[in-house]
């Protein structure tokens, strides 16, 4: 024996536990025979047999005012106690478990309280330690005469959590194996602090996870627990709230415990706590049946009928006692209980019971008058009753009777010890008659080897069967405390647990019957496409946030970016591909364009037309003609670029763009620059020489165009080879704040860089004719159009100068594809209108209407021109004495004189 593990008290107990053996000759302790006084006197039941088997029960409730024992328990005492011994009678009568030997007991009373339980189960440890003797003699001189002490191999008990783990820490010492029929506190799991303590209960660790998976499967998240203080409730408790750190899903909003003592006041405070956290409905109780009574009637008075959702642990299960008076505010609890059955025998069994028969029982008599509410003698219990007992009361008959719901599980118990008792029966002592010389000293250890291997069906046909630390595999069944439709309340089955839950949640029925589940929630679930922003330290509660802007929800708790292609749905639960436009030509910013290019290219084509059907006449001839066409030929490119501009893109459509778009302005303006160049060189020449300058033929001015012409289509055939035409789908044009109106813009792969450097050379030839324009203004009008072009290139110039502010100041627009397209192609429109409309149309208006008009005036050598440009010259020196006009008409009279053929250029 390892006395180091045991407390200075505990030892001081044994100390004087081994001098209670001893018994002095002259005053013998007996039990009184007389039914009336053996309540006063009796401290155990003892029966008689050749194995003794230990009893521990709680008969009495805890007793106040400094006395171990209170008030008798009618169904937790005497019912369990009757089962044991019931049990006992079976098995002693059964021919084919432990033949030929019969089990006895020792049966002691704990009294709902912990440390009187340690005090009466020192009896069973007594014939384990030696006694010595030899310093002790009677008063006679004789040596002391010690009463032999039953040896106790096994102990049945004890009820209350707290009693058993008391018990363990003795009975562990001495080998003795122990099994309980209700202790359920997680902690007697612990194999190595409590290895001989068994149980056919399940421990407080499987119902909490019923109790866990009950919450589940109702989706409340957000629950209270409520515990009676004490090893039962606060490890319940403590096995529930790891369950839910483990698993996750649920929180504990607050964690209230009930004290042993509660002050007055004290269940009120505890309804006000449970208020303070309201959403947290669901209230998860491991507490005794006081408490729960107690807690029912503070909500009652708190008006809280119908808040709160109860859900009760095994100590709450089917009973009555704590729901009566309370069945409003007790609506809807759903409860747990071990699976179990009614033992039908039993019923019979204790039925039969009466003071006559049951004289074994020491505490009977006391409960005759407890359930017949009648005194026995004048030794009685109840002094203050007037009825007498006649002792022909019957159980059931006179009085109610229900089966004590704990009755099969003493029952299994005591089955499990014969069992194990049994098998080692077998093992040591095959084919030996009764017990042999090996089972005289019964080994604890090899007994609880034996226990532990024990299967067989028990009292209610349900497998009894240990796992390695000594428990019961969990088997509960669910109940609800409803109102049925006699307006009564009762416990109703809607489910099960053997390892997973089995819960008929349609059965469910809750305030005023409603079937819908009631909420027990901290915050309500987030609606699609907003993600939960948990409350920190409370994974339960949180704000919800929705995902903004190109966001979606990606999981519960995260928005994530969608693809730069890609836009979040309606709900925002994913992506979907951003819508693809382009350019309609039934859009507005596409008719408006078409039309003006549309009445270009009509106007151009019947310039065109009329310039080859005149082609001969002197106007048509006197314009240039081969320059002529070159330069309708650039506005009608001008326009046409219009529809290449709106066509859907493609390889083809951006091949084309890329060659016309800046062609048609360098046609014209080649054109253009070679003309006032022309008219430019000659007058200049003039001024010095009768020469006639070089490079002025038709030929040469289109050699000198086509090459300007050529380093455009240079630079496009570079700009081909560098970088090919492609399409892109450009996402950051239309990618609007709201993600629902945003769009893919599909076009060809034409930056604005690009763009400047392909009109860019265009341009430059227009500054330069400008240029040219701007030298040639003080030419004569009868010479060449220099006046026309120059008017022309300064309108131009001012489109362009328009153009230029619209075309890069809307780059962030969400509208930039239609306001630059349009922009663009008006812009190319106007400038070829104004060339065609200043340069051609007053010709064709002389050639169609006018033609008395078309006839050569006169002709001119390059001596006349050199001699005008001479005088135009000297004339200009005298500009300050003689009008404009007076120079115009001397200049042209000198012309006349000369009478010098030449022809117009």
């Amino acid at each position: 024996l390892d006395l180091c593990c045991i407390s200075p008290s505990l030892i001081f107990l044994l100390m004087a536990t081994s001098y209670t053996w001893i018994l002095p000759v002259t005053s013998p302790q007996r039990i009184p025979t007389d039914p009336a006084a053996a309540p006063e006197y009796a401290h155990s039941i003892r029966l008689d047999g050749d194995i003794i088997l230990g009893g521990l029960f709680p008969v009495h409730s805890r007793g106040d005012r400094g006395t171990p024992c209170g008030e008798l328990k009618k169904e937790k005492g005497i019912h369990r106690l009757e089962a044991m011994m019931f049990a006992i009678d079976l098995i002693n009568k059964d021919p084919e478990l432990l033949p030929n030997i019969t089990l006895g007991a020792r049966i002691l009373d704990t009294c709902s309280r912990d440390t009187y339980a340690l005090e009466q189960s020192l009896t069973f440890v007594q014939a384990l330690i030696e006694r010595d003797g030899s310093d002790v003699r009677c008063a006679n001189g004789d040596p002391p005469i010690f009463t032999k002490p039953d040896k106790i191999v096994g102990v049945i008990g004890a009820a209350a959590s707290s009693v058993s783990i008391m018990v363990a820490n003795i009975l562990r010492l001495f080998k003795i194996p122990q099994i309980s029929y209700a202790s359920t506190a997680p902690e007697l799991s612990d194999n190595t602090r409590y290895d001989f303590f068994s149980r056919v209960v399940p421990p407080d660790s499987y119902q909490a996870q019923a109790m866990m998976d009950i919450v589940t499967a109702m989706e409340w998240n957000y629950v209270s627990t409520l515990a009676s203080e004490g090893n039962y409730g606060e490890s319940g408790v403590e096995a529930f709230i790891q369950i839910s750190r483990e698993t996750g899903g649920v929180c504990i909003a607050q964690s209230l415990k009930i004290p042993r003592e509660p002050r007055p006041g004290e269940f009120d405070k505890i309804i006000r706590r449970l208020l303070e956290t309201s959403n947290a409905r669901a209230v998860i109780m491991f507490a005794n049946e006081d408490d729960i009574r107690r807690v029912l009637d503070a909500a009652k008075r708190n008006n809280q009928t119908g808040h709160f959702l109860w859900v009760g642990s095994d100590s709450w299960g089917s009973k009555i006692s704590p729901v009566v008076g309370q069945e409003r505010v007790a609506e809807g609890a759903i409860t747990i209980l071990p699976k179990r059955a009614s033992v039908d025998a039993f019923d019979r069994y204790f039925r039969s019971r009466s003071l006559s028969n049951n004289r074994r029982n020491v505490w009977f008599a006391e409960f005759w008058e407890e359930n017949f509410n009648c005194k026995l003698g004048m030794h009685g219990k109840r002094p203050g009753s007037l009825k007498k007992c006649t002792g022909l009361e019957k159980v059931g008959r006179d009085s109610s009777y229900e089966q004590e719901g704990k009755v099969q599980f003493v029952m299994d118990a005591v089955y499990a010890m014969a069992h194990a008792l049994h098998r080692m029966h077998r093992e040591l002592c095959y084919g030996y008659p009764g017990l042999c010389p090996r089972m005289a000293n019964i080994d604890g250890k090899e007994l609880l080897s034996h226990i532990r291997a024990v299967n067989f069906n028990g009292s209610a046909s349900t497998p009894v069967v240990f796992n390695e630390n000594g428990d019961a595999p969990g088997r509960y069944d669910i109940f609800q405390y409803q109102n049925t439709n006699r307006s009564t309340a009762e416990y109703r089955v809607i489910g099960s647990w053997t390892n997973k839950l089995h819960l008929r949640v349609e059965a469910m029925r809750w305030k005023s019957g409603d079937p819908s589940l009631p909420p027990s929630v901290c915050s309500i679930p987030c609606r699609t496409g907003e993600r939960k922003k948990v409350v920190k330290g409370v994974p339960c509660c949180w704000h919800c946030e929705r995902c903004e802007g190109y966001h979606y929800q990606a999981s519960e708790f995260t928005c994530e970016l969608c693809p730069y292609e890609m836009r979040p749905d309606t709900n925002r639960t994913g992506c979907v591909p951003i819508p693809i436009i382009k350019l309609e030509w039934h859009s507005p910013w596409a008719v408006v364009p078409v039309f003006i290019s549309m009445l270009g290219i009509i106007a151009t084509s019947f310039v065109i037309v009329t310039f080859v059907r005149y082609n001969d006449t002197p106007i048509v001839r006197a314009s240039g003609r081969e320059m002529s066409y070159v330069l309708l030929t650039g506005i009608f490119l001008c326009y046409a670029i219009t529809f290449l501009m709106i066509a859907t893109p493609d390889v083809g459509v951006c091949s084309f763009r890329r060659i016309f778009l800046g062609l048609g302005m360098c046609f014209s303006y080649a054109a253009l620059l070679t003309k006032t160049n022309r008219i430019h060189r000659i007058f200049e020449q003039g001024k010095k020489s009768v020469t006639a300058p070089r490079f002025i033929s038709p030929a040469s001015q289109l050699v000198i165009t086509f090459s300007l012409i050529s380093v455009q289509l240079l630079g496009v055939f570079v700009w081909f080879a560098v970088d090919p035409p492609h399409t892109v789908v450009d996402y950051g044009e239309q990618r609007t704040q709201d993600p629902l109106a945003a769009r893919g813009v599909l076009k060809c792969d034409i930056s604005d860089l690009s763009l400047i450097c392909s009109l860019g050379y265009s341009i430059l030839l227009m500054v330069t004719c400008t240029v040219y324009a701007i030298k040639t203004r003080g030419v004569p009008e009868t010479f060449n159009e220099a006046k026309p072009i120059g008017f022309t290139m300064y309108t131009t110039c001012i489109i362009w100068l328009a153009f230029i502010p619209i075309f890069f100041g809307t780059s962030q627009s969400a509208e930039r594809m239609y306001i630059q397209t349009t922009t663009l192609t008006i812009s190319l429109s106007l400038s070829a209108s104004v060339s065609l409309g200043m340069l051609y149309m007053p010709k064709v208006y002389i050639i169609l209407f006018h033609p008395e008009q078309n006839v050569p005036k006169r002709k001119r050598s390059f001596k006349a021109i050199v001699t005008a440009a001479t005088m135009s010259g000297k004339l200009s020196q005298k500009g300050g004495d003689r009008p404009n006009g007076e120079v115009k008409t001397e200049l042209c009279e000198s012309m006349e004189t000369n009478k010098i053929k030449t022809e117009y250029y």
